[in-house]
């Protein structure tokens, strides 16, 4: 019975364990994708601002 109870409190404990570790990667891995997106975002915006007014002009055209 002793075997039985703490064989099942070690598989839950495993358990959170595991979902909580799974839940800090979801987290980073949301992190890591926003942190990018604004890079990417910044990037964007420099290129954008470095850009020649008449370069500008001749895209449009």
């Amino acid at each position: 019975m002793a075997d039985n109870y703490l064989e099942k409190k070690f598989e839950d404990m495993r358990e959170r364990a595991s979902a909580k570790q799974a839940k800090e990667e979801r987290l980073r891995q949301a992190a890591w994708k926003k942190r990018m997106d604004a890079y990417r975002k910044r990037l964007a915006d420099e290129a954008a601002a470095t850009q020649k007014p008449s370069d500008v002009a001749e895209a449009e055209d």
